[in-house]
């Protein structure tokens, strides 16, 4: 009977190599659904502020005016260079992606730093307008519909200066972003394009038409 018995340790290590055999001889791996996971999320996301944008041009348009009588016009100063900054924003987050691809990981930092700094001028812009506006969050529909679809844009942005200030502080690990591994690299820098997608559309129907 002595010769008959099983050494457990023996069974998983047999186990665990004849597993690794047969992965490496189906060529069995598991796909990384990260950014499809993403983008759903995106297009769940877009939907609500397609939602808000709907109800928005829906008072707009059975308004016997708009924005009601007495109801300060909006400045485009200050929005157009926000505009102008998130947009270019866009760009200069695009060159992260491409420096970390090329294992740049200090152009990566470069890049997001830069980026970062935009979008914090945007809210602090945003912030100043606010404060100058001569109407305020229940003076009349138009001001009601104005505060919150820009600050439900505003709390995108500032999630998305999180994320990338979370990507800027995982730099610093040693291997943790290369050429081969850089998930968040591109979903902050996806995330930030969706959200200046997003103030485009919101920049058209509220200061332009």
């Amino acid at each position: 009977m002595q010769g008959s018995t099983i050494d457990p340790a023996k069974t998983a290590l047999n186990y665990h190599h004849n597993s690794e055999a047969t992965v490496e001889a189906h060529g069995v791996e598991h796909h990384d659904f990260r950014i499809q996971g993403l983008i759903v999320f995106l297009i769940a996301e877009g939907m609500i502020f397609v939602g808000l944008f709907t109800a928005y041009l829906a008072f707009r348009a059975v308004a016997p005016s708009w924005p009601p009588e007495g109801t300060p016009k909006l400045e485009l100063l200050l929005p157009g260079i926000n505009t102008i900054i998130l947009i270019s924003s866009s760009f200069v987050i695009h060159n992260a992606d491409t420096a970390i691809k090329k294992n740049d990981v200090a152009g990566l930092r470069t890049w997001f730093a830069a980026t970062a700094l935009m979008g914090a001028i945007f809210l602090g812009g945003q912030i100043y307008e606010y404060t100058h506006l001569e109407f305020g969050l229940s003076t009349n529909l138009f001001a009601s519909t104005f505060y919150v679809l820009t600050g439900f844009h505003g709390l995108h942005v500032l999630l998305g200066l999180g994320a990338m200030i979370a990507v800027l502080w995982r730099s610093f690990k040693p291997g943790h972003y290369s050429s081969e591994h850089h998930f968040g690299v591109e979903a902050a820098e996806i995330y930030w394009h969706f959200v200046d997608i997003v103030w485009i559309v919101l920049f058209t129907i509220l200061y332009l038409i």
